[in-house]
């Protein structure tokens, strides 16, 4: 991600093919590592394309990704003195939030990096 970042900010500033050198450049101002073999690659990825129409296809791509949405409806505590009632209440809240954690990491059926 930190190559296709310099590489965006190498074309808005306005060098519209930026060299393995510009990248590394650019990676060496902030003290990050570059490495060669992943730079060639993004660079021929992107050769002859214009980035502007790479990132609508790739906005076409994203939108048919899900992307969760589904929202939980979680209740307000009850201001005022209850006494110590609430404790019950507090305890019931967290086992529900931990329940619900262990559902959502479920990967949908395909991972990112395979």
């Amino acid at each position: 991600m930190k190559l296709i970042a310099a590489y965006l900010l190498a074309v808005l500033g306005g060098n519209t093919t930026p060299t393995a050198d510009d990248l590394k450049d650019i990676l060496g101002s902030v003290g990050a590592e570059a490495d060669d073999d992943k730079i060639e690659l993004l660079l021929s990825e992107v050769k002859g394309k214009d980035i502007t129409e790479l990132i609508a296809s790739g906005r076409e791509k994203l939108a048919s990704v899900p992307s969760g949405g589904g929202g939980v409806a979680v209740a307000a505590a009850p201001v005022g003195g209850g006494g110590g009632g609430d404790a019950p209440a507090a305890e019931a809240k967290k086992e529900e939030k931990v329940e619900e954690k262990e559902e959502s990491d479920d990967d949908m059926g395909f991972s990112l990096f395979d």
